[in-house]
């Protein structure tokens, strides 16, 4: 067997680099995780559980227009390390919005015309003049499919209860069904741009009233929007192969809303699964109870970013990636959104002020590309577990090494371990009861990759 290290660690300047191979030792059997007084990380390929979809980032706004302001080696170069499945990390997912977002440059919709039900003014102009030219460049250097999920932040703002896109409101009844067509015909113009759909979520965080663009849902309300429109609308014009997720919003809330939507067996059918984010508590044992209420539904992470500026040269924010990350994909978790793919040094732009950090950010001055410790764990799992992958059981008996790990249809497994402690941690390897000798860093993410 061939093994692999690939570290990442913030005191020695590792940044997915390969290591010296690690040593293969000869104890065999129930003892092999105990030999030399290490404790063992163990692996059983045979145990597996639910295939990855991917791993990736959301194209906005914000990032679209950042990237078109780099010089033109840097913007190939983000190009290159985000989604080329050799030289980068091979991005397979992404997320963009329809209509505006907070990282938009301003308030805008689809269709801007109070009382046009009938959609004749629908245009996707906007989004030919940054974002589309960034998903289309990105497809290209990716070279296999890019699965996309789109999302809105709010409709238009004569569709609203509130009469703005921003500061939260509510579709109105009498609007729903345009509403619903409003996705139809987001899809359509995206495919004649050569950028296929995948999936479509009903609404970003549907229980948060923000300054910006938001919109609110109850579970009634997004069950039966699901139900009546949303679902019969894709249907109906052929696009029943496009999934539909539903809640967006974070982990806290996520099983109220499983159950009222996927308890009307009418909704359910239509929907695929259910998104989430990381904001405000952790809640890892709630993705786990959606899972065993509804194991036959999907679960996707689709945002996350560390907010509140850009955070420069943090080591902590890759540590919550990491985090996040492996607790996730170990609740069944099938594939992980980043928020952002790119901002400014600034962590903008942004119409409302709203800074945040991306993993990479673009230093407006120099044109240069500053790449964040966010995007170096995001490296970790996007490189070496490619879709179609299969988790499979991993222990870790130690508090401080979080980890992970799967199989390929090849037969390849890797295996992901995070140390976010001020000390190194030394381990046993052990792989379908081979065992490798192992040192994880003080704060650092390890992935090793065993091969025939």
């Amino acid at each position: 067997m061939k093994a692999r290290w690939i570290l990442s660690a913030r005191d020695s300047g590792a940044w997915l680099t390969e290591q010296p191979a690690p040593l293969p030792t000869d104890v065999q059997g129930p003892e092999a995780g105990h030999a030399g007084g290490a404790s063992a990380l163990w692996v059983d390929t045979s145990r597996r559980f639910q295939a990855i979809e991917g791993f990736g980032g959301a194209f906005t706004e914000a990032a679209a227009v950042t990237w078109l302001a780099l010089p033109p080696e840097a913007r190939a170069q983000f190009l290159a390390d985000c989604f080329d499945p050799v030289r980068g990390h091979g991005y397979t997912l992404g997320r963009v919005h329809m209509n505006s977002c907070d990282f938009s440059l301003g308030n805008y919709a689809h269709v801007e015309q109070p009382g046009d039900f009938g959609l004749a003014g629908f245009s996707i102009a906007r989004d030919r003049q940054a974002l589309l030219p960034f998903i289309q460049a990105a497809l290209q250097v990716a070279g296999r499919p890019v699965r996309l999920l789109v999302s809105p932040w709010s409709p238009p703002a004569w569709m609203k209860t509130n009469g703005e896109m921003n500061h939260g409101g509510r579709l109105k009844p009498e609007c729903r069904a345009a509403w619903a067509q409003c996705y139809v015909r987001f899809i359509r113009a995206y495919e004649a741009e050569g950028v296929p759909v995948w999936a479509v979520s009903v609404q970003n965080e549907p229980m948060a009233r923000q300054r910006w663009d938001s919109c609110l849902y109850s579970a009634e309300e997004e069950r039966d929007f699901v139900r009546d429109h949303l679902g019969p609308a894709l249907h109906e014009a052929g696009l029943g192969h496009v999934k539909i997720v539903i809640w967006d919003h974070n982990r806290d809330l996520m099983v109220e809303r499983a159950s009222v939507v996927y308890g009307d067996p009418d909704a359910a059918r239509y929907v695929w699964g259910t998104g989430f984010h990381w904001y405000g508590n952790e809640h890892f044992d709630h993705v786990q109870l959606v899972h065993d209420a509804w194991p036959d539904k999907a679960l996707l992470f689709t945002e996350g970013c560390q907010e509140g500026g850009p955070h420069i040269g943090s080591w902590e924010v890759g540590e919550r990636y990491a985090r996040s990350i492996i607790n996730d994909l170990n609740r069944w978790t099938v594939g992980w959104i980043d928020w952002n793919l790119l901002l400014d040094e600034q962590g903008g732009p942004n119409h409302v002020g709203n800074f945040c950090s991306a993993p990479v950010l673009a230093d407006r001055g120099s044109g240069r590309l500053m790449h964040q410790s966010a995007h170096a764990v995001l490296g970790h799992f996007a490189r070496f577990v490619r879709p179609g992958a299969r988790r499979v059981l991993c222990a870790s008996p130690r508090a401080e090494v979080e980890a992970t790990a799967f199989v390929h249809p090849e037969g390849d497994t890797a295996v992901v371990a995070a140390n976010r402690h001020g000390h190194g941690v030394a381990m046993r390897l052990v792989i379908d009861r081979m065992s490798w000798a192992v040192d994880l860093p003080a704060h650092s993410i390890s992935t090793f990759v065993i091969s025939e």
